[in-house]
């Protein structure tokens, strides 16, 4: 900035939004730029998702947070990737699991010797050529020194807030207690020019971020940014959450189990396991659906479930003039792929690449938002994806997904992947071609070719080639320790301060 005048950020609401935007601004931003927070201890945060995907350890690496204090703090532990249990039938489990499948050989990809073999019969699941899956289903977790798999946390999400809320503090953002009642318009811009909170207190700022949850108080409520209802695909509008006590195994990998109208998940913390049942109202009552989650619980309920209401969809605009939605003010999709606190993440790296000193531009404001849909509804394609492509026949809710009309973006990469065995990646989207891989085919979407190039391995040494992938995976999964040992090892260890200017 030139004016030498400090440029406010305000950001409007707490929970883990708010949060790691105050943790990230007031870490990198330059000192004539100023990061407050407004929030009420009154309202509640949402905080369903208790599960994330690897890209959150370079968020809490870049703001220099110990893992080992964070796990502590956090009653966290490890995730290797997602087991989607009955999407495909009783009984039937896949994995979702972060990492490579398979090694490549010459010029393609591991998919297409596996879709040979497949079709000589003689392709085991994509389980037994992941090392992360076999590492999960045995329970393992490699320590420091060990393997290097790509892994992510399940944690409490209210102890992750408090943590950002104490970091971005003491690098100098500023919390105001208050609630917002109304949102203040420049007359001649149409910008936000304050938020006005109980007792007639104001607060202005030059630049406003949103963080008020589903009320969207400002992206919505002041500045009318419309929504993008996709329900029609994702219709499951409803989430009943309640954490029991521990019991089981303790997974290094979340669960999400099939049921009648929508999926239970499961997430084991240090202190307790968070389950959740979300569902499509149209195929359920909210009476049915808790006595369904309570009846699947490994241990005694802690509580009553807690009902959650949402419609899939996004503001049509994340960014309107010098407002910024992040979080549930910004859309909600729901926590099948654990990508919630991710789209804050990544929206927040956006806006630090296009970061204000005045009045923004429009053309920066578009191209924040053109990058925002893409993002959004890519994730939303894969959602679907899971969706459309179960088998579990003659259940209505389940029979109602089969039938879906789909977005052409994804007809179209199933379409290539059906025709070819071939998977793209478009652009930046958030889902790599192994993750649609996995799901492809752990769903049963098989494809009807693959790349000639395949054919030019012989039978035998293609045979070969998969069974030596196999014995090396179950032996690199066998030398390390367990999942509970590798977290019990790590929160023993002494914290490493953090020393980030």
């Amino acid at each position: 900035m030139n004016d030498n005048r400090t440029f406010r950020i305000l950001i409007a609401g707490g929970g883990t939004a708010g949060w790691m935007a105050a943790a990230l601004l007031a870490r990198f931003l330059p000192p004539d730029y100023r990061v407050e927070l407004v929030e009420s201890a009154a309202i509640g945060t949402v905080g369903v998702g208790e599960a994330t995907i690897p890209q959150i350890r370079h968020f809490n690496e870049a703001l220099g947070i110990d893992e080992a204090e964070f796990l502590r703090e956090t009653k966290g532990s490890f995730k290797l990737g997602i087991a989607f249990d009955g999407w495909r039938g009783e009984g039937h489990s896949y994995m979702h699991a972060f990492g490579p499948v398979g090694q490549s050989s010459g010029l393609i990809a591991f998919r297409h010797y596996w879709l040979r073999a497949k079709a000589l019969g003689r392709a085991k699941d994509l389980a037994h050529y992941s090392l992360n899956e076999v590492a999960a289903r045995n329970l393992r977790m490699p320590g420091r020194g060990g393997a290097d798999l790509p892994y992510a946390y399940h944690f409490d999400a209210s102890l992750y807030a408090a943590i950002l809320r104490h970091y971005a503090e003491t690098q100098g953002a500023v919390r105001t207690e208050g609630t917002i009642e109304r949102v203040e318009r420049d007359g001649e811009t149409g910008d936000i020019a304050a938020l006005v909170l109980d007792g007639d207190r104001r607060m202005e700022a030059d630049f406003f971020i949103d963080c008020t949850g589903f009320r969207a108080l400002l992206i919505e409520g002041a500045m009318e940014a419309g929504f993008d209802d996709w329900s029609n695909l994702l219709p499951c509008d409803r989430a009943l959450a309640v954490p029991c006590a521990s019991g089981g195994d303790f997974t290094p990998y979340t669960r999400a189990m099939a049921r009648k109208a929508g999926w239970q998940w499961r997430i084991p913390l240090q202190h307790r396991i968070g389950n959740g049942y979300v569902f499509s109202s149209q195929f359920c009552s909210e009476d049915e659906a808790a006595d369904t989650l309570l009846a699947n619980l490994d241990g005694s309920p802690d509580g009553v479930p807690r009902l959650l209401s949402f419609t899939t969809g996004k503001r049509r605009q994340q960014w309107i003039g010098n407002c910024l939605a992040l979080g549930l003010a910004a859309g909600f999709m729901e926590p099948l792929e654990s990508t919630s606190i991710h789209l804050v993440q990544s929206a927040l790296a956006r806006f630090l690449q296009l970061l204000p000193a005045g009045r923004s531009t429009p053309s920066t404001i578009d191209h924040f938002n053109a990058q925002a849909d893409f993002e959004w509804s890519r994730v939303r394609d894969f959602l679907v994806l899971h969706y459309w492509a179960n088998g579990r026949e003659g259940e209505p809710f389940w029979d109602a997904m089969r039938a879906l009309g789909l977005p052409a973006t994804l007809q179209s990469k199933i379409d290539q992947w059906r025709d070819t065995g071939h998977i793209h990646r478009e652009h930046e989207e958030l889902f790599t071609e192994v993750a649609w891989f996995q799901v492809l085919a752990g769903q049963g979407v098989l494809a009807n070719h693959y790349n000639p190039l395949a054919d030019a391995m012989a039978k035998q040494d293609l045979l070969d080639f998969l069974a030596s992938q196999e014995r090396q995976l179950e032996q690199a999964a066998a030398a390390m320790p367990h999942h509970a040992d590798t977290l019990g090892r790590l929160m023993a260890r002494p914290v490493k301060r953090n020393t980030a200017a």
